[in-house]
């Protein structure tokens, strides 16, 4: 069977020079969580090859320091939790190991690999009261959480949490929250356009302006325009 060590190994036999100067151009090093240089396509093909890695390794790929590492943990977790033949002990154990260790779930491209299946897809037929406390955390990473499980319900239509979050969220002063609010509130739209505008309008004049931005991002150009100036 794969555990944690192989996998990491497998990573690193992938690791070059050159990819790792192409993550630098977009992400500020960080010691304390390098990049290795492996593309995420390759990452994420890893992943497809680890479905069912126990939670106790899954746990030793996200206590790893490397990025590549923490991602392909991430990325097994949310194609686990997604795939249709996963039982509902699986899903339990790998949204119990989110939640736990979301100080290592600690970057924006993490959230966006197993919230959405992980954590949303887990409390698609459960009280939905854990994303409200996610919602008032101090660590950016669980409100971002909070917004990106969402996407689970608006994809059966179901929009109310969304909303809650919103409301809860609308003000929230980190980027990366705002934009994963942004996003949420453009899928919402795309299912009730009149329920989105009513939510706009009602914050356009303290929302970040990144937020109202993709929120509107499928309204007509003059809608657009006309929320935009509400500011």
């Amino acid at each position: 069977m794969t555990d944690a060590a192989e996998l990491i190994a497998t990573l690193e036999g992938m690791a070059s020079a050159d990819e790792r100067r192409k993550y630098e151009r977009y992400f500020p090093p960080d010691p304390e969580a390098p990049f290795i240089g492996v593309r995420m396509g390759a990452v994420f093909d890893l992943a497809k090859t680890a479905l069912d890695l126990p939670a106790d390794e899954l746990e030793l790929l996200l206590e790893a320091p490397t990025h590549e590492v923490r991602a392909l943990a991430c990325s097994i977790m949310g194609k686990s939790a997604a795939h249709r033949k996963t039982g509902d002990e699986r899903r339990e154990d790998l949204y119990g190991l989110y939640l736990r260790r979301h100080d290592r779930i600690d970057h924006w491209d993490l959230v966006d690999l197993a919230a959405h299946d992980v954590v949303g897809g887990y409390l698609l037929d459960r009280d939905r009261a854990p994303l409200a406390r996610l919602a008032a955390s101090g660590f950016w990473p669980e409100r971002r959480t909070a917004l990106v499980a969402t996407f689970a319900f608006i994809r059966r239509g179901e929009l109310d949490d969304a909303y809650a979050l919103a409301e809860t969220l609308a003000d929230d002063p980190e980027p990366l929250v705002q934009k994963a609010l942004g996003w949420v509130l453009r899928a919402a739209g795309d299912i009730d356009r009149d329920r989105l505008t009513d939510f706009v309008e009602r914050h356009a004049p303290t929302m970040p302006r990144v937020a109202v931005r993709a929120a509107i991002e499928h309204h007509d150009p003059p809608e657009r325009a006309r929320i935009l100036a509400i500011r």
